[in-house]
């Protein structure tokens, strides 16, 4: 039951997040289950499955908002779920042993990204209003679809960040879009780990316990993306990932790290994380009040006489 009930908080916490940023509920439940040590064929399979409903009240909640683009869904989401189709085939062909510290390592490189994407980046809204050409989102779409079925996660990480740095759809848009797209994917992508393994591994109670806080968070996801200071959520979300999967890669065969080795290795990436996401903070605030300056300069003009 102890489980149960973290599985769904997780769920809300990582539906929480990825409503609200484009990002992130996939990687960071599958990084929890491989870290309690659930097979990664079977931690993605399992996180697709939950997905399909809450993807499914996440674009409903979305659409309500008014942040869906409806062409941007269908010329990313079709390639997407292809791609993780491909993707779940191919994770399901690879022995455990290989399996684990490719997942973790796949997860380390999203992590990764998004710490220093939102850490250092902003959002660049200079061609918005100029359409998303489908040569663009069909090869993004493939690609992330196929890295979100291997890794567990990847589609917002790999999806969103692309199209917001293209400046054509506003934020809002850009994670109702892949949010709503994202059930294409998950639907492709636990098709393809049935295909492939079967039920093994897979426990319904898990799944509809990742679904259940998924559900709850999706509407509150939907609404709190026009206010999330999504610069400081990101650098948090993505501290979090590169600790868990450091963790878990440096206890692998693949490296069989000290214990001494672990603590110093972790300790420093916690000290940078939190360096991270104290900068974001302070930029998150500096451009804020940049904003508010520039707005009252161009009131005061407006109200200066002619």
């Amino acid at each position: 039951m102890r489980t149960l009930i973290l599985l769904a908080l997780v769920g809300f916490a990582a539906q929480l997040v990825d409503g609200s940023l484009g990002m992130a509920y996939g990687v960071t439940s599958t990084t929890l289950l491989l870290a309690i040590g659930t097979n990664p064929a079977a931690a993605s399979a399992t996180v697709h499955l939950a997905e399909i409903g809450t993807t499914l009240a996440s674009g409903v909640s979305h659409w309500k908002f008014g942040n869906v683009d409806w062409k941007v869904v269908r010329r990313v989401g079709v390639p997407g779920a292809v791609g993780a189709f491909l993707g779940a085939t191919f994770l399901s062909w690879l022995s455990t042993e290989i399996a684990g510290p490719f997942a973790a390592l796949l997860l380390l490189a999203l992590g990764l990204y998004l710490l220093t994407r939102f850490t250092f980046r902003g959002v660049s809204t200079k061609h918005l209003g100029r359409p998303l050409r489908r040569r663009f989102l069909a090869p993004l779409g493939l690609v992330a679809g196929f890295v979100d079925a291997t890794g567990g996660g990847g589609w917002g990480p790999i999806g969103t960040p692309a199209i917001l740095a293209s400046g054509r759809l506003e934020p809002r848009k850009v994670v109702g879009s892949i949010d709503t797209s994202e059930f294409l994917v998950s639907v492709a992508a636990s098709a393809g780990f049935l295909l492939g393994i079967g039920t093994a591994g897979i426990d319904g109670a898990w799944v509809l316990a990742l679904l259940g806080g998924g559900l709850v968070a999706a509407p509150l996801a939907a609404w709190l993306v026009r206010h999330v200071p999504a610069r400081a959520l990101g650098s948090a979300v993505g501290g979090v990932i590169v600790l868990t999967n450091t963790r878990t890669l440096l206890r692998s065969d693949l490296i069989d790290a000290s214990a001494a080795v672990q603590v110093w290795t972790l300790a420093s990436i916690a000290l940078v994380w939190a360096a991270a996401v104290a900068y974001s903070v302070r930029a998150y605030l500096r451009d804020t009040r940049a904003i508010a300056r520039e707005d009252a300069r161009a009131e005061e003009g407006a109200t200066l006489p002619a």
